[in-house]
C-alpha cells in the first residue's frame, strides 16, 4: 500500500461527479440569478376578529432585514468557498472548470465545445475526462461533498454461529 492509498479517500465517481455538478448549479444560481429582498407589508390586513394582546413583540421590519441580510451574505459566501476551491486547482483543471461549469453560459456549453474549441491546442476526450475527474476529486475533498465508496464488510464479523 503506498502512502496516497491510506490517506486519499476512494470516492463513488457517479454519485461524486454528481454532487459536484449539483454544487457548480448551486454556485451558479447564487452568483448570477438576482436576490429578491423581502419588503414589510405596509397595510393593514383587515380582519372580523379584535386583535388583543398576545404578549409577543413582533418587529417584522427588523425580521425581514436580517433575513435580506443573512441570505445575500449566504449566497456570497457560498461563492467564495466554491471561487476558491476552483483557484487552488492546477492550472488546466482550473481552466477547465471555469469554462465548462462556473461560466453564465455553462448550460449552453457542452464538454465537446470545451475540449475542441476552448483548450489551445485542443485536448482529446480521454485527457478531458481525466483532467475533468481530477478537478472534481479535489473540488468533492476541499468542499466536502465527496462521496465514499461504501465497502462491504460481509462476511467479517457477521457469521456468528455459537
Amino acid at each position: 500500500m503506498s502512502l496516497g492509498d491510506e490517506f486519499l479517500p476512494e470516492l463513488d465517481a457517479s454519485k461524486t461527479k454528481r454532487a459536484v455538478i449539483d454544487a457548480f448549479d448551486k454556485y451558479r444560481k447564487c452568483k448570477y440569478l438576482t436576490f429578491d429582498d423581502r419588503e414589510a407589508n405596509v397595510t393593514a390586513g383587515l380582519s372580523d376578529t379584535p386583535r388583543g394582546y398576545t404578549g409577543t413583540t413582533s418587529d417584522q421590519t427588523g425580521d425581514i432585514a436580517t433575513y435580506n441580510v443573512d441570505k445575500q451574505n449566504e449566497r456570497k459566501k457560498y461563492c467564495l468557498k466554491v471561487e476558491r476551491a476552483v483557484a487552488r486547482l492546477p492550472r488546466m483543471e482550473k481552466f477547465l472548470i471555469e469554462k465548462r461549469y462556473m461560466s453564465e453560459e455553462s448550460s449552453y456549453i457542452n464538454d465537446q465545445r470545451i475540449y475542441n474549441f476552448e483548450f489551445q491546442p485542443p485536448i482529446s476526450w480521454t485527457l478531458y475526462k481525466k483532467y475533468r475527474w481530477e478537478a472534481f476529486y479535489k473540488l468533492a475533498l476541499h468542499l466536502g461533498i465527496a462521496v465514499k465508496v461504501e465497502k462491504d464488510l460481509g462476511g467479517e464479523g457477521s457469521d456468528s454461529s455459537d
